[in-house]
């Protein structure tokens, strides 16, 4: 399903939430290894309008990505995995107190299910050093 704010979502997957949707108490996020649903805030912004606040669930974990030297071009065998939206349904909001003539409605994703997989350029900004 492709996103309409795949920077939006690029930033779900990177930041971590400040309020845990599965207990902090049940699972040790230092070393987690993995996927999951989590919850997530963050300022809603367009110009011209007034920014608002949403609590939404995101993904956010650590995947296992690995690389070691082979002797065969391209001399390197690679797993790379990251954290990204297995299901996600789309949410429209009102932002508040938007100039004359500028669109009120800002639409984002909620995960619904969250795994470890392949970066898509559909979903998520994918970003090479």
């Amino acid at each position: 399903m492709k996103l309409p704010c795949v920077t939006l979502g690029a930033l779900l997957l990177l930041l971590p939430a400040g309020h845990g949707g599965m207990g902090t108490s049940a699972i040790d996020l230092r070393t987690f290894v993995g996927c999951a649903v989590r919850e997530f805030t963050f300022l809603a912004k367009k110009p011209g309008c007034k920014a608002l606040r949403i609590t939404t669930d995101a993904c956010w974990g650590r995947c296992e990505t690995w690389e070691r030297p082979i002797l065969q071009p391209p001399y390197i065998e690679s797993y790379h995995r990251v954290c990204t939206y297995n299901e996600t349904k789309l949410v429209t909001v009102m932002l508040p107190k938007c100039a004359p003539g500028v669109d009120p409605f800002y639409t984002y994703p909620v995960a619904i299910r969250c795994n470890c997989d392949f970066c898509s350029t559909a979903t998520t900004e994918c970003e090479t050093a």
